[in-house]
């Protein structure tokens, strides 16, 4: 199977930013060390603070899927209906490869 790159994007409810952020740190140790993790950063808007993105990027499938059964991951997504404003969106995306330079893909020299 190939690599996957999710972009998750969330928002919080007015004045539960500071809470999401939170919930959202608590699962970055436990998500970077799972096998198949090859990044997970997340970021807070610095224009619109309700807004988080969740970049992620995972060996394969079968690594993803051991990262959303998870007990933290259920954890998490058990609270989302207290902290989200909406529902988020997480496509899934396949690196394309072209070029040279490592600043063409989001792992950098690991290609």
């Amino acid at each position: 199977m190939s690599e996957i790159t999710i972009v998750g994007s969330l928002r919080a409810q007015p004045g539960k930013e500071a809470e999401l952020g939170a919930a959202l740190a608590d699962v970055i140790d436990p998500t970077h060390a799972e096998e198949g993790c090859l990044l997970y950063a997340v970021h807070q808007g610095v224009d619109d603070p309700t807004r988080f993105v969740i970049i992620e990027q995972w060996a394969d499938q079968h690594a993803l899927d051991v990262h959303v059964r998870s007990d933290y991951m259920s954890v998490l997504l058990s609270r989302a209906g207290d902290l989200l404003a909406e529902m988020p969106d997480s496509p899934k995306y396949a690196p394309l490869r072209h070029g040279t330079s490592p600043k063409n893909t989001l792992g950098g020299a690991r290609a």
